[in-house]
Order: C-alpha cells, then structure tokens, then sequence
C-alpha cells in the first residue's frame, strides 16, 4: 500500500487536514472534553500540538492522558515530560498507570489492552467521548506487513469504538493523522522546535511491530488490502430485541454481500453475549450457509444463540453460559453504575447483588425484583458502533 503523492500547490497543509477530520468528526457545540492520549513521542506530541490549537478555536477543553506502563525506568519522567507539555498546551491532564504483574509472553499484546481500558476509563470519567490517538500512514502499512507475516493486526481506522469492553463503551477512537508519513510529522515538528521521547522499545525486534516498523522505514510496503464490504446497513436494519438480544430480517442477511452479512454475524453475535471475543470466521460462514436453506434451526456462537424461526434472526445470550461459569454476579453500592454480564449498563439506587432473574439471561437484584435498578441494555448501541453505522461524536 502507497500513499500517491500529491500536487504540493495543491496539497493541503497537514494542519488544515487535521483541523478538517477533526471539524467532520467532533461537535462543535458540545461541553464535553476532547482526550488525547500523549505518550510523548513525536507522533502524539504533534497532535497533541494540533488538537490543542483546534480545541482552543472552538472553545472545547482539551484533556491530556498519558499512560505508565511501568516497563522501563525511564517512565516516571515520560510522565512527568507529558504534564509539562499538557501545562504549556493549558490543557487538563491525567496520569495513569498499568499496574500490578506483567506477562512473560505476549507483553505488546497485553500492554495494548491495560492501554485501551485506562484510556477510556479515564475520558469516560471525565466525560468524553472521543480519544484522539496519534496514529500515522506508517503504521497503517506496518499492520500490513505484519498481516503478510502471519499476524492477524487490524488496519488503524481514523474514526473507531474503543477496542475494550465495558470500559470503553460509548468511546470512540479519532486518528485523524493516517494519511501523513511519520518523517513528515517529525519534519513538522523539527521545523517548530519541538522535541520528543524516542522509546527504545520501538527498536526491540524481538517483537513484530518494531520488525514491520524497520522494513517501512528501508521501503517495504504489503500488497493492497481488500476492500471489506462496509456492514453498517445491516446494522441499521436491526433493532433490539425484548430480552436484550438483537433481531434482523432473514432476507436482510441473506441478500447482503457476503463479508458484509459475516461482519454483521460475528459483531451481533458479540454484542448479544457481551464478551469481547468474536467468533471464527469459518464458522460465522457455516452459519450463514444455513441462513440461506430457509430452514428454522437453532445454533450456538461465541456465547450468543442464534435462532432462525420464520422471517427473523435473533442474537441472544446462550442461556447454557450459566453452567459454564457466565452470567457472574455483580455488587454494587447505592449510586454506583457498573455492567453486569457485558450487555446491561446497571445503576443501583440501594446496595445491591444483581444476578440473573431465575431460568433467564436477564438481570434483577438477588432478591429476584429490579426496584431501585435503572437497567440500560447496551447491545444494540454496541452493534451500531461496532459495524460502523456512527460516524461521528456523540453528543
């Protein structure tokens, strides 16, 4: 994959396609604060820069995070070097920590994940909805080397739901720099006098990204990804289902194109469990093989029921989760909201053990009633985001 080159009497300058995504992608009026995860090196650094100036034009509040992984000495002053450059930007900002046991094998993996959930624990704290994260063009082309060598990593997209579940529920993530070379960036930056923190890890080739990021760096470029047939249609077409569940038209699957219908299958199959765990491909593909004999029947998929009975498909929790260890309890105290079973956001009026309603999938208070609960099913909502179908910030 290569970028074209353009026209420089035309190009447009790299603040303006910023501030561009940004306008397309944000609300103007809302009282929300903007996140951006800065973790000090050049990329986030310019955006952070960028962001700064375009919260300030439009009078939102910017709210710096920066996260310690706690995996080299130098971090503490990574941390500290990120608070002076929110101070100087005016900008609120927090400093998180991934703390506890670390992991002998994949590291990079489990580092991404604690990222992902103390990033949006924070902004949804905070209340924000969107996190600006400083991905570049490089790293869209290291994702595909790193594909072509086996790996199963996800092309970055400019505007995404947060990749973790339930912290990130409602969060969504804005890289509104993927069409600008990281040496580009750095020329900008030098250009401004700016300086960065280089993490040594980025030079560790004992893992794959740093391997990828070297063969950009000499001009290796992967073969053009396929472009995936886009699933938000079908997720609009759907709607709740009464026990929390998802429903769509059989004929509705049935007439999509098929790596459309498969996105749809694996996500609605996702979000009706509340894991964060899709299902196989290969087996998303026997499902809607037999979709399309027209037959009823019955099915479990990564922890969802799928049933077929007429005109409709329906996506429910698998009630068998219950003796395989699912459907776990949840305590919570008056006034706390948390998500019991990843599919119902819950806020208890009184303390509370929320449990599932006798020979159901649904919650309700381990007394078997739901006074004082304010029960928020939140699989349809993750659908929409997960399939595509919100294109911009929430208000």
């Amino acid at each position: 994959m290569r970028l074209a080159a353009l026209d420089p009497l035309t190009q447009p300058t790299f603040e303006g396609e910023v501030g561009a995504i940004l306008d397309r992608r944000l609300l103007s009026d809302s009282r929300r604060p903007i996140a951006v995860a800065l973790s000090g090196g050049g990329d986030s650094l310019a955006l952070s820069l960028l962001a700064a100036d375009w919260a300030r034009r439009i009078g939102r509040r910017l709210l710096v995070l920066t996260v310690d992984h706690r995996l080299r000495p130098q971090s503490a002053a990574w941390t500290n070097a990120c608070a002076a450059t929110a101070e100087r930007l005016r900008a609120d900002f927090r400093a998180l920590a991934w703390t506890g046991e670390k992991p002998a094998a994949g590291l990079p993996a489990a580092a991404r994940a604690a990222r992902h959930a103390l990033l949006a624990d924070a902004a949804r704290q905070a209340g924000a909805w969107a996190i600006l994260m400083g991905h570049t063009a490089d790293d869209g082309l290291e994702a595909g080397l790193m594909r072509q060598a086996g790996s199963t990593t996800p092309d970055p997209r400019e505007w995404a739901p947060s990749p973790v579940w339930p912290q990130g529920r409602g969060v969504f993530l804005l890289r509104p720099m993927l069409r600008t070379r990281r040496g580009d960036i750095r020329a900008w930056l030098t250009a401004r006098g700016e300086t960065w923190i280089d993490d040594p890890a980025n030079e560790d080739r004992n893992y794959a990204r740093p391997r990828a990021r070297a063969a950009v760096a000499q001009g290796a470029a992967p073969a053009a990804a396929k472009a995936l047939a886009p699933a938000e249609a079908l997720a609009l077409a759907s709607r709740p289902e009464a026990r929390g569940g998802l429903e769509i038209a059989r004929t509705d699957l049935v007439a999509a194109q098929p790596d459309a219908a498969a996105r749809f299958v694996a996500a609605a199959c996702l979000c009706a469990a509340g894991t964060d765990r899709p299902p196989a491909r290969d087996k998303v593909e026997r499902l809607l093989a037999r979709l399309a004999e027209d037959a009823p029947f019955a099915a479990s998929l990564a922890g969802a029921r799928v049933t077929a009975d007429g005109p409709c498909v329906r996506f429910q929790r698998e009630p068998g989760e219950a003796s395989r260890g699912g459907l776990q309890p949840l305590a919570l105290r008056a006034g706390e909201t948390g998500v019991w079973d990843g599919r119902f956001e819950i806020t208890a009026a009184r303390a509370v053990e929320v449990r599932a309603l006798r020979r159901t999938t649904l919650p309700a208070a381990a007394d078997g009633g739901v006074e004082g609960l304010t029960i928020r099913p939140l699989s349809h909502d993750r659908l929409l985001a997960a399939c595509g179908a919100i294109e911009r910030e929430l208000a």
